[in-house]
């Protein structure tokens, strides 16, 4: 019985052991990492496990770096190109609006030439403006390019010769017919200021009765002084100069002269006036 005892308490004590060392193998088994510490740092506390380092996220905007965005928005349009200012040639719209009026020019291109000159002095007389063969100047541009149209004459219908301006006005129906260049007579054959009436008309070409191989065409005879002083073209339209050049008789484009003795009656008045 004794030794039945002995047994008995032997396998106790053998259980109580074993069953110690199951419970010290639990204790040392891989601490988990949310619980376990490392030894500690040089101030005697403990260093944090990577779990407990921050977790926050750094910002990606650099430090000092404001992040407020820009509020203009760039252009997407084109570039505004700058406009340069328009150059106006006035002698040219002069020119232009002269002769679209009927006043004889020459070339229209900006060039003013005696033949101009010509223009700009009849269009002086006709707007009631001092009469001459000057340059072109700012009156003469405001005066043509402000005008709403060609004036009307104030002097009844018939045939007025300036001198000054070298043309010849055709009036007829209150209306200026016809402006033309005339070239009067030149010094020592100077044409007489006078106003006299068409007394004779000769058509075609004649030769003077007074100069050889000068020819006249459609003669309009309105003088009868000795010998009669006409209108009339000439063999070539070089012979109707800028200035005065015939032997007293005025000389007239051709075609013009056709078409003014084709227009004129006997009996119409016929002035010369002026000085050059």
């Amino acid at each position: 019985m004794a030794r039945r005892r002995g047994i008995v308490a032997g396998l106790l004590v053998l259980g109580v052991v074993l069953s110690g060392c199951t419970d010290v193998a639990a204790e040392e088994s891989t601490p988990s990492p949310s619980t376990t510490t490392t030894a500690p740092g040089p101030s005697g506390t403990p260093s944090a496990t990577p779990s407990e380092t921050p977790s926050t996220t750094p910002s990606a905007t650099p430090s000092g770096t404001p992040t407020t965005q820009p509020t203009a928005q760039p252009t997407t349009g084109k570039p505004t190109t700058p406009v340069a200012p328009v150059k106006v040639n006035y002698p040219l719209e002069v020119e232009k609006r002269l002769a679209a009026w009927g006043y004889p020019v020459g070339d229209v291109d900006g060039e003013i030439t005696a033949r101009t000159k010509q223009a700009l002095c009849a269009w002086r007389e006709t707007n009631g403006l001092p009469i001459n063969r000057e340059r072109l100047t700012t009156a003469d541009v405001r005066s043509v390019l402000l005008a709403k149209n060609r004036p009307a004459p104030k002097k009844p219908a018939g045939i007025y010769v300036n001198k000054t301006c070298q043309v010849l006005y055709q009036v007829v129906d209150n209306t200026y017919r016809r402006i033309v260049w005339v070239s009067t007579g030149a010094a020592g054959y100077d044409t007489p200021n006078r106003t006299g009436k068409v007394w004779r008309k000769w058509a075609g070409a004649h030769e003077s009765s007074l100069y050889d191989d000068a020819y006249m065409y459609d003669s309009i005879y309105f003088l009868k002084d000795r010998p009669g002083i006409a209108l009339h073209g000439s063999r070539v339209n070089s012979l109707i100069k800028t200035y005065p050049a015939s032997h007293r008789c005025v000389r007239v484009m051709r075609p013009q002269i056709h078409k003014i003795f084709q227009e004129t009656k006997i009996g119409t008045t016929v002035s010369v006036y002026g000085q050059y």
